[in-house]
């Protein structure tokens, strides 16, 4: 086993343990505020992480690029995401989303 597989292999152990404590801690949360600030590590900190697996196992190739694409749409997407989730939890509980 090279130096480069046990890197990846580290990086993607890393990345299941983060969705793992992010899965836990949505589990213990109580309501949809709380658990929102358990879903920001799955959806910015796990991809960087896989991304740069792909990246170690590549390098810079046509592929790896594509993988940094895709995680740019998923890093712009995840905030957007989380913002109209709490916007629709709060209008749920409250009826509007303005105080």
């Amino acid at each position: 086993m090279s130096p480069r597989e046990i890197i990846v292999y580290l990086l993607l152990g890393l990345a299941t343990l983060i969705v793992l404590a992010s899965a836990v801690g949505i589990l213990v949360m109580r309501d949809p505020y709380q658990k929102l600030h358990y879903v920001s590590p799955v959806a910015v900190v796990a991809p960087v992480v896989v991304g740069l697996a792909v990246l170690v196992q590549s390098g810079f190739t046509e592929d790896s690029a594509q993988t940094w694409l895709a995680l740019i749409f998923v890093l712009a997407g995840g905030p957007v995401l989380t913002h109209a989730t709490i916007r629709a939890a709060r209008i749920r509980a409250e009826g509007d989303w303005r105080r």
